[in-house]
């Protein structure tokens, strides 16, 4: 872990702003993007720093976190990049709350609701007109207030496209017909609802198993392939769904999603339903 750069001083004062003098500790670091939890008497809020191409991808997350309704945002710049505070999501995510299940010591109601309450504001999210882009096991925190996502770097409102160039976001949970978009092109690729469904399908199953919804290597794909290989896989349907079923009732209604056609697939709303009627 290293030290708070000096040269985004500006971040630390808005955030004692908010919260009083402050402790920091570093939760993440990686290509470019940093971010912090700085905790105080009056609070605690995450700041994230985004340098080099990682800069970009921070500011654009930043203007969406500030057409949010429920997310409060301020940001700055920095000699080589670009800081924001959000206030801190205190919470499990729900790969957190499936941990029970994975390790088969019950706790199958409260993933459930948790499941439906993660389906819930994806659909909402999408009922206002954006795609999250890049849903994840980790993206969803369940707060006191409701669920909250994070990661809204590659979220855009439809009609827009704020980027030049996609390359994709967590191989494992990209739809088929992103995934061969990116292969095909033509840039910009433009993230979809009907690609966050998938995602979101696919999240819940890996909650589920504590594994990729794929099964890469009964496909001939080595775990060890490289991105490139297995977004080929995927664009061509050519990894089967890894067949560990431990909740078959839940595990259906999302292996469904994941096998339909793009046009096929549930609504995030409709998801909603489908997976509040599985079986505890």
């Amino acid at each position: 872990m290293g030290e708070f750069p000096s040269e985004a001083r500006a971040a630390l004062t808005a955030a004692e702003a908010d919260c009083g003098p402050l402790e920091l500790e570093e939760i993440s670091d990686r290509r470019g993007s940093a971010v912090w939890k700085a905790s105080g008497p009056r609070g605690v809020v995450s700041i994230k720093l985004g340098t080099g191409e990682a800069a970009e991808v921070t500011a654009r997350e930043a203007s969406v976190l500030d057409q949010l309704p429920d997310y409060t945002v301020t940001v700055g710049h920095f000699d080589g990049g670009v800081w924001f505070v959000t206030p801190w999501l205190a919470g499990p995510s729900t790969w957190d709350v499936f941990r029970p299940v994975r390790r088969d010591e019950g706790g199958r109601e409260e993933a459930l609701a948790a499941a439906v309450a993660l389906c819930r504001v994806v659909a909402d999210l999408h009922a206002n007109d954006w795609v999250h882009g890049d849903l994840q096991p980790q993206h969803g925190i369940h707060t006191e207030d409701g669920v909250r996502l994070l990661d809204f770097a590659w979220s855009r409102r439809l009609g827009i496209t704020p980027w030049s160039t996609f390359d994709g976001t967590m191989i494992h949970l990209t739809a088929p017909e992103l995934a061969a978009r990116i292969i095909n092109g033509p840039q910009p690729v433009e993230t979809t609802q009907t690609a966050d469904v998938y995602a979101l399908a696919g999240t819940l199953l890996t909650c589920i198993t504590g594994r990729w919804p794929l099964d890469y290597e009964a496909g001939g794909i080595g775990s060890d392939a490289p991105v490139e290989d297995k977004r080929k896989a995927i664009a061509h349907r050519a990894a089967p769904l890894a067949t560990s079923l431990p909740w078959p009732s839940l595990q259906a209604r999302l292996r469904h999603v994941l096998l339909a056609a793009p046009d096929e697939r549930p609504t995030a709303a409709e998801l909603t339903g489908l997976v509040k009627a599985a079986d505890a």
